[in-house]
């Protein structure tokens, strides 16, 4: 009976243990799948950004016109957040109801992750987080600019920021295993940062009329001394009578690097 009571005992035990554990360990495995939404979320976010940033470097002030951000809004919310099954249309405006909606983004009860577009997905530009594109600039960190920048036709408005910020539900509150997801709160954020302002020539002509600058290329100061270098190489290499093929550095001649298509590859 002893040995009867004994195995009793540690039975009893073991499913006190196993109840306790239950009850820490059911409640996480209940909240996975809500933490792979706020994950997704969050890499949509970040793609986002990416896109916001992309856009913006294709449609500027420097190259044609800023998009209205209005309209980079919208984009974002309908193609980003919303259901990814729909069809990307030019102009076409989300709304607040199911068919638009990324339907694996909802809580226990059902209630969307993301209640109203317009209001949780923001996005804005800088630092400051502002509101327009020619405020979406950071300069450099000693706040100076490029010295030689004028010579290069370089702007000096330093690095875009491009931010995407979504503001989630709270999970219903209530029940005990859901705390703190009833008061979080949530905000996911995401910044790309890109330079839209690098120097580049529109042709090779332009390229090499920048090269040819003596305020650019010191060097090109140098070329008249090439007869003088030929002269030099050849009399060390004992072909100064003969004259050969050898001949000396090209001193500020970068024209065997220039950008040009041989003529058998352009038919």
């Amino acid at each position: 009976m002893k040995v009867t009571n004994g195995r009793r005992s540690q039975g009893g035990q073991a499913l006190s243990e196993f109840l306790v554990a239950s009850l820490v360990l059911v409640p996480l495995f209940l909240l996975l799948p809500m933490i792979g939404k706020y994950q997704d979320i969050s890499h949509a976010t970040l793609m986002a950004s990416r896109y916001v940033a992309f856009d913006a470097m294709v449609r500027n002030d420097s190259v044609n016109s800023w998009k209205p951000e209005a309209q980079v809004a919208q984009e974002v919310r309908r193609r980003f957040f919303g259901d990814s099954k729909t069809p990307i249309k030019t102009d076409d405006t989300g709304g607040d109801f199911t068919a638009d909606r990324n339907m694996l983004w909802v809580g226990p009860s059902g209630k969307p992750l993301i209640e109203k577009f317009d209001r949780d997905v923001l996005v804005t530009f800088g630092p400051d987080k502002g509101t327009a594109h020619v405020n979406g600039f950071t300069s450099a960190h000693d706040h100076q600019a490029f010295q030689g920048r004028s010579r290069f036709d370089l702007p000096a408005r330093g690095i875009y920021n491009a931010n995407v910020t979504v503001s989630l539900a709270n999970l219903p509150s209530g029940l005990k295993f859901i705390e703190p997801f009833d008061t979080l709160n949530l905000t996911v954020s995401r910044t790309t940062a890109v330079l839209l302002d690098p120097w580049a020539g529109r042709s090779p002509s332009a390229v090499q009329g920048k090269l040819d600058n003596i305020l650019i290329n010191p060097a090109v100061g140098l070329a008249p001394m090439d007869p003088v270098l030929d002269l030099a190489v050849q009399a060390l290499d004992g072909r100064l009578l003969t004259l050969g093929d050898i001949r000396g550095p090209k001193l500020g001649k970068l024209q065997f690097w220039a950008d040009v298509v041989q003529p058998d590859r352009l038919r």
